[in-house]
């Protein structure tokens, strides 16, 4: 395409100048239309055909999670979610991603210092989604744990056989990973035998709405990781932004530490950190797991987790809202099993011996 046209959707003034003003100096993005309400959206997407639409989560009127579903439900445009840094508008914006938008961005204002990262990252996005034409794996409303059926797996060889069982999973997800999450973790059993360490890429302040909505949906629990804890069996910590997971050995158990990054990741926190840590700590007793997501940030780690013998499962690329960070994983030859979102959930059970409760 020669340019990307954008919907640039939010009911301040300012904002929509903000936005526009991020991609003006782009030579292949540009702003096709602005709405200032959900109403005005769903008629712009009909007079404009945007190829993305930018959407402010809150809003007078229907808003934007009923912008988002409207629009999802007879479109595919992908839709980036402009999310204020509260626990509301993170709500809010985990649930648009459930009905159909693809990622989001903090919503820049005049006390963000990063501004300029903002605008890189807003513009990486559209760059790529407009192209691959990035669109959400869902199933909305999320059915009850109880209501979930297994699906049909093939032939499986349990990896483990004469050896020690997993002793923690890891799993290292970006894009697409919110929603991912949310078809993984609640379909765990409460007896799951092995802690899990999350890294999900995600902006400042949206770790801890995520670990408590996964954490309500679930039977496991999952907490924000914290430094001085200890990982249990059939608890998920997730790590938090802007920090790096190190973990310890301390009188037998696995203590928790957060640091802050030494300067050298892309992410923080980083699916590569976090997995060499693991690799370290459990050797042949890692299970790491990569799930969607732009770019390649896990690749390195896995490849620590499978030099000490552990064992890989990535998703398939047609469940990834963008099939980059398994697909990187794959192409180093790092992935053991590939295995459809939904199917992951039972693939970890049977891996770690896991029953039904």
């Amino acid at each position: 395409m020669d340019h990307i046209n954008v919907l640039v959707v939010d009911d301040s003034a300012f904002m929509r100048r903000a936005i526009t003003k991020m991609l003006e100096n782009e030579p292949d993005v540009h702003v096709v239309a602005t709405a200032r309400s959900g109403e005005e959206a769903i008629a712009k997407v009909e007079q404009a055909n945007p190829d993305i639409i930018t959407m402010d989560v809150e809003m007078p009127g229907i808003g934007g999670l009923e912008a988002v579903r409207q629009i999802a439900a007879h479109h595919r445009i992908p839709i980036i979610m402009v999310s204020t840094l509260t626990r509301d508008g993170a709500e809010t914006t985990f649930r648009a991603l459930e009905n159909g938008a693809v990622d989001f961005i903090a919503k820049p204002d005049a006390a963000y210092t990063n501004i300029n990262e903002v605008a890189r990252d807003l513009v990486r996005k559209i760059r790529t989604f407009a192209r691959r034409g990035a669109r959400p794996f869902v199933e909305s409303p999320l059915p009850r744990v109880a209501e979930r059926k297994a699906p049909l797996s093939p032939p499986f060889q349990h990896p483990r056989q004469g050896r020690e069982p997993f002793a923690c999973v890891a799993i290292g997800t970006s894009t697409g990973g919110p929603v991912a999450l949310s078809h993984l973790i609640p379909y765990l059993p409460q007896n799951f035998p092995t802690p899990i360490v999350i890294v999900q890429h995600m902006p400042l302040g949206f770790t801890r709405p995520l670990a408590d909505r996964l954490n309500a949906l679930s039977k496991i629990r999952v907490l924000e990781a914290a430094t001085g804890m200890f990982l249990e069996p059939g608890v998920a910590f997730i790590v938090p932004s802007g920090r790096q997971l190190s973990l310890h050995r301390s009188l037998g158990d696995i203590e928790v530490r957060l640091v802050d990054d030494d300067g050298t990741s892309l992410h923080v926190p980083s699916v590569d950190v976090m997995a060499e840590h693991v690799a370290e700590i459990f050797g042949a007793s890692s299970l790491g797991v990569i799930l969607t997501g732009m770019g390649q940030d896990g690749v390195r780690g896995l490849r620590k987790i499978k030099e000490r013998g552990g064992y890989v499962v990535g998703q398939d690329e047609a469940t990834c809202v963008v099939y980059g960070m398994p697909r990187a994983a794959a192409k180093e030859g790092l992935v053991d099993r590939v295995a459809a979102l939904d199917e992951i959930p039972y693939v970890l059970n049977e891996l770690v011996g896991a029953t039904k409760s």
